[in-house]
């Protein structure tokens, strides 16, 4: 008869061919409240929402010397437009080099109060946009950043914290170990989906191990990912992460629900409603967390 269904199928009928067993329930997280960092009883119970400062933003263009090779390194310091001293973050860039749209993020990071220095070492090298190669001479010349940003007037810390993304999180990885800053002169690590490999390396390592170097950093460490990062970049920072628990490093991984890479400067025109709560989040977290651990380093 028409309509009737002839399928000898022993299995439940669904309206769609090619998906079975999607899931219309909301996420849940069953963790305690205690293992819940972002849990914030004030707000849920009463209300209460901090008010973050926010700080006008002067930018100076700069240049400083790699040491090693004499070569100039060309860079834009951000700080609150107010007199005083802050202190002080380098943000390292990633593949896109320091362009005006990975620009925002160290403004942004100035405008919660620090000093921000972001070296653009493509441009010093003459490393095309979006390079497939790693130089390894650009580690020595974000190395070389900390030293500037640790003489400059307006830096309140004798100790510095690292901001990243993507590349630059390698970049900045190779600064606190290979260099071993985070024995003297680094307070923290921070970075934004970071390629936690050297880009040199063959496609297997790339997504089946992770940078060495990861089992090395000792400092506070937070990550911050989307939920649709590349895969291959995703399993390696997971599995890192995972290790540094495991040894009882100080490490937390956080990943944003509904983005993936490139969630805090995606152009207007394609952005989403979850990029923009995403990024206002994880600027917010990520200022507190270079706050929390730079405080203790003040300069008398």
């Amino acid at each position: 008869m028409q309509g009737e269904n002839h399928s000898k199928s022993s299995t439940a009928l669904t309206a769609s061919d090619t998906v079975v067993g999607r899931n219309l329930e909301a996420p849940v997280n069953t963790k305690s409240l205690s293992e819940k960092f972002w849990w914030d009883e004030a707000w849920y119970e009463h209300g209460v929402v901090d008010n973050p400062t926010t700080h006008e933003v002067t930018e100076q263009r700069v240049s400083f010397v790699n040491p090693l090779d004499n070569t100039e390194i060309p860079a834009i310091v951000y700080r609150p437009k107010k007199s005083g001293k802050y202190p002080g973050v380098l943000f390292q860039h990633g593949r896109r080099g320091l362009d005006e749209l990975v620009q925002r993020l160290p403004r942004r990071m100035a405008a919660r109060g620090f000093v921000v220095l972001a070296p653009d070492i493509y441009s010093a090298r003459f490393i095309d946009k979006l390079p497939i190669e790693h130089l390894p001479e650009t580690e020595s010349d974000t190395n070389a950043a900390v030293d500037y940003l640790l003489a400059h007037a307006d830096v309140s810390t004798s100790k510095i914290c690292l901001y990243s993304h993507t590349r630059g999180g390698y970049y900045t990885l190779q600064v606190a170990v290979k260099f071993k800053r985070q024995d003297t002169e680094v307070a923290c690590y921070l970075s934004f989906y970071p390629h936690w490999q050297n880009p040199n390396a063959e496609e297997p390592m790339q997504v089946y191990r992770y940078a060495i170097e990861a089992d090395s950093l000792h400092i506070p460490t937070m990550i911050i990912i989307g939920e649709y990062e590349q895969y291959q970049r995703r399993r390696s920072i997971e599995t890192a992460v995972l290790s540094m628990k495991q040894a009882g490093k100080d490490v937390r991984l956080i990943t944003y629900p509904g983005v993936g890479r490139g969630f805090d400067f995606r152009p207007g025109h394609v952005r989403t409603f979850a990029d923009e709560l995403a990024t206002k989040d994880a600027t917010l977290r990520s200022a507190s967390f270079m706050k929390q651990h730079l405080e203790r380093w003040k300069k008398p």
